[in-house]
């Protein structure tokens, strides 16, 4: 794995919030698993808290990794998965952490 795919485990982990842009535009996600989708790429499962999107947030989004820069793990936490957070998510062949 890459920094950036260690740093979304340990955020995953401990349970914070994490920044980045993804295609060009700043977000603010809480990290809920991390794996490879069935095309092989590498993906983030995340509630998105604030920050621009198409499809508005807050929201629950799949990030595909090599789409984002600047990745930076926050000093805020979450506590409990928002509603609807699925463990073993669907949308990945392999999961390398998750909460």
């Amino acid at each position: 794995m890459i920094e950036d795919e260690t740093l979304i485990c340990q955020a995953i982990h401990q349970q914070r919030q994490v920044a980045f842009l993804y295609r060009e535009r700043d977000r603010v996600v809480e990290p809920y698993c991390y794996g490879v989708d069935a095309g092989g790429a590498s993906v983030l499962r995340g509630y998105q808290v604030t920050g621009e999107s198409d499809t508005g947030a807050p929201a629950w989004k799949l990030f595909r990794v090599r789409e984002t820069t600047g990745l930076r793990v926050l000093d805020e936490r979450f506590d409990a998965p928002h509603e609807r957070y699925v463990r073993n998510d669907p949308s990945m062949s392999k999961i390398y952490c998750e909460l």
